[in-house]
């Protein structure tokens, strides 16, 4: 379920509570303790392929495009 989608429920169970009540109950988003769900990049929020060495915390898309000016070099 996105994000949008349990925006537009909420909506549509304002007006009747108990719905609503139950509805959070049985579909509100898992608490992640642990896992890829966990840890996101802080640049674009993507879950995978995630670099959390020397406490980067980037996907590896946002490491390639910002690498050079944090001080990585890239050899051959």
């Amino acid at each position: 379920m996105t994000t949008s989608d349990w925006k537009k429920a909420f909506k549509q169970l304002k007006m009747k509570p108990i719905k609503m009540k139950k509805y959070i109950k049985h579909n509100a988003p898992k608490v992640r303790k642990t896992g890829l769900g966990l840890k996101r990049c802080k640049r674009c929020g993507r879950y995978g392929g995630h670099i959390s060495k020397y406490g980067l915390e980037l996907c590896r898309c946002c490491f390639r495009e910002v690498a050079t000016n944090i001080g990585f070099k890239k050899y051959s």
